[in-house]
């Protein structure tokens, strides 16, 4: 694997600009690897050996994005909306998995280790750097379930959603009431069909009410 400096230097070109997100990404992406026993996630050799599931979609993920190569597209990088800074690393191989958290305690302590510092930002930057990692994170050995359809490679099932017809694939579909629906029809979307009018169309089928 590379250095943190190189490594640091890629992530925030790809992200813009330099934070302590980044920081926190590219540290946690390195140890990451180490614990799941993967020195350089992004070589050929590895590229389907490392799973990663990121839990909060801010600058940390895209640090450990740039670091580990792990991609949605090639189905390495899973995304859990929980909000908190933190990531697993799986190794696909061996499926030992550690589960890392970014310390509420490091922000804190940043200022005892980089006190050259004068600002909240500057200290942030400096101290997540010289941290030990035993102060900037918490680490967990867990294990994660891993379906067949969570895989990287072809899709292993597909489903087809009795309301809309559409193609659902991965295992993604509900079924309610004996009827395979894709979520959006099952109740789930995160959107609202609107018509021409901008009047909102209804799901195209939904449960009936329950009555006494």
């Amino acid at each position: 694997m590379k250095s943190f400096d190189a490594l640091l230097e890629e992530s925030v070109e790809r992200h813009g600009h330099l934070c302590a997100g980044q920081i926190i990404g590219v540290r946690m992406a390195m140890l990451g690897c180490r614990l799941v026993g993967i020195d350089d996630p992004r070589a050929p050799r590895h590229r389907k050996k490392l799973m990663v599931y990121v839990e909060i979609d801010r600058c940390a993920t895209d640090a450990v994005e740039s670091v580990t190569g792990c991609r949605m597209g090639r189905r390495t990088l899973k995304f859990r909306d929980y909000g908190i800074n933190a990531a697993t690393f799986v190794n696909l191989d061996t499926r030992a998995a550690y589960r890392i958290i970014s310390t509420e305690r490091s922000r804190d302590l940043a200022p005892t280790y980089a006190p050259e510092e004068t600002t909240v930002k500057g200290q942030q930057i400096e101290g997540y750097k010289r941290m030990p990692d035993e102060l900037l994170f918490e680490v967990q050995q867990v294990a994660v379930e891993l379906p067949e359809w969570e895989m990287p490679g072809p899709p292993r099932r597909h489903a087809v959603c009795e309301a809309c017809g559409q193609m659902v694939r991965d295992g993604r579909e509900k079924r309610i009431d004996d009827r395979v629906l894709c979520r959006p029809c099952a109740g789930d979307g995160y959107f609202r069909a609107v018509d021409a009018k901008h009047h909102t169309h209804t799901c195209q089928w939904a449960p009936e009410e329950e009555t006494a």
